[in-house]
């Protein structure tokens, strides 16, 4: 009885703390972790969105890469921080993977420990090579998979990264051999495709579109189900033979578990207002990208569905 009285006096004062702390939010600047090195996808879009983002929250976004792991490593330390929003994480598809990679040796717990607010934006990973790969297309890159099994090299921003399963995938669907070189993050594995230590790589489309208009590596196909309007000329891994083909890149804010729930709808509002930023409207799209926006339910909806059905695909894999 004591217990039951206790709670009830306890529940309208927590209640009251939490709308207090929301209304006073935000007083000091917030942090932004990127789980994954500088020049990779995430990091490219974290810190175009933050310079809106902090205007629609009304304080300084201070980005903050703890590459490592696949991305376990700053999701661990996104984890552990204070639930009071203001340490956010920006993430990709690889936290769908980690689950199930890592198992019991994983530092969180992906469904537990955090709260999805939004998906900001989603990008279609792109094939590329090496400009020296004898190569034009996704049907002459299978051709010589098939005849060099093992052979060729692709880079990923390490093991259990987007890129790494993504490419995993792709190859499982192309009935090909692969060998997986992962490096440090993304960015360090495209610097690796470019200066000829490995000959293919699947980044999304943003951070390797400037290399693909300036040559520096052989775009084959987009792994999303439409063509992507800042490569329109390029056609979709469903065009060119693997038909229902339909993964791309999406970049998740996430906030610790347990920050009350007005924090949570202010900082969603806020990311809605800067995604519909006509300039950021207009960059996304310049980089291959769209705004999304989605609501927190359906953005934990949507987290729960990726992890069971990357959980399938990797057991089918043998990962």
């Amino acid at each position: 009885m004591l217990r039951i009285i206790c709670a009830s006096l306890l529940a309208p004062a927590a209640a009251l703390f939490a709308l207090s702390a929301a209304a006073a939010y935000p007083e000091k600047p917030v942090r932004l972790i990127v789980p994954f090195s500088a020049g990779g996808a995430t990091d490219v879009l974290a810190r175009a969105l933050s310079n809106k983002l902090e205007k629609a929250l009304g304080a300084t976004i201070v980005v903050d890469n703890r590459g490592g792991a696949g991305g376990t490593l700053g999701a661990g330390i996104a984890a552990r921080t204070p639930p009071d929003g203001y340490t956010l994480m920006l993430t990709s598809p690889s936290y769908a993977f980690t689950p199930t990679i890592y198992g019991k040796k994983l530092p969180y717990d992906a469904l537990k420990d955090f709260t999805p607010i939004t998906i900001m934006a989603s990008v279609p990973h792109v094939v590329v090579v090496h400009p020296s790969m004898p190569v034009k297309n996704f049907q002459q890159l299978v051709a010589l998979a098939r005849k060099r099994p093992g052979e060729i090299l692709f880079s990923s921003g390490g093991q259990g990264s987007n890129i790494h399963l993504s490419t995993e995938l792709f190859a499982y669907r192309a009935n090909i051999k692969l060998l997986h070189v992962p490096y440090k993050g993304g960015g360090p594995g495209m610097i690796a495709l470019m200066s000829g230590e490995v000959q293919l790589m699947l980044p999304a489309i943003t951070p390797a579109l400037p290399f693909i208009k300036s040559g520096r590596m052989r775009a084959l196909a987009a792994t999303s189900k439409e063509r992507s309007p800042a490569l329109p000329n390029l056609p979709t891994l469903n065009e060119s033979g693997l038909p229902g083909f339909d993964k791309a890149y999406w970049a998740g804010l996430f906030a610790p578990s347990g920050v009350p729930q007005p924090i949570v709808d202010h900082i969603y509002q806020a990311a809605v207002k800067a995604l519909r930023d006509p300039e950021i409207v207009k960059w996304l799209n310049a980089q291959g990208a769209r705004p999304v926006g989605n609501p927190p339910p359906e953005f934990k909806a949507f987290v729960r569905s990726e992890i069971k059905a990357w959980a399938k695909l990797i057991r089918e894999m043998k990962l």
